[in-house]
């Protein structure tokens, strides 16, 4: 859905599993291991199975994994860039990749979520929350200058009043 400023609604939150439609993306995608399909089918069904996102205010956490398991948390501030990335089969079953890149000079993306209801809408919602990040501590810096300024100009004016006092 888009709202009236041009941006997609995407609710954060609520994203905690992916769609249903992963599940099936795993099936055909395996069978292109044939000689060894049930074997690369059970990997990725036991990741379908335990693969959890949480989007709080500070950022991102991804969870998966049975006997081992893996998370990646990132914050807002350290993302970089946000892509997209959809196969032939990803198109027509409505699913895309969507990798997140921080600064850490690896050239493979930190994060990749999978089974986003709205590819689209993640992106634009992570987006708004990478710049609002950004902006926040740029506003807070530009805040705390002022007021560092305003304390130095007072300071100033009273050294300045008490040197025409003595010269009185």
């Amino acid at each position: 859905m888009i709202s009236p400023d041009n941006t997609r609604d995407f609710d954060l939150h609520a994203f905690k599993r992916p769609v249903g439609a992963l599940a099936t993306y795993y099936l055909i995608s395996s069978l292109a291991f044939l000689p060894v399909f049930p074997i690369v089918w059970l990997f990725r069904m036991f990741k379908y199975w335990t693969l959890e996102y949480e989007f709080d205010d500070e950022g991102i956490a991804m969870k998966w994994g049975v006997l081992w398991r893996r998370e990646i948390l990132l914050t807002y501030p350290r993302i970089q860039d946000i892509h997209l990335t959809r196969g032939i089969v990803q198109r027509w079953m409505n699913l895309a990749d969507v990798s997140i890149q921080t600064a850490g000079g690896s050239a493979a993306p930190e994060m990749v979520i999978e089974g986003a209801p709205d590819p689209e809408g993640l992106r634009d919602a992570l987006y708004l929350r990478m710049r609002g990040v950004n902006q926040t501590a740029s506003q807070d810096a530009a805040v705390r200058s002022e007021s560092d300024s305003d304390q130095v100009l007072a300071l100033l004016t009273e050294i300045r009043d008490l040197l025409r006092n003595q010269s009185s």
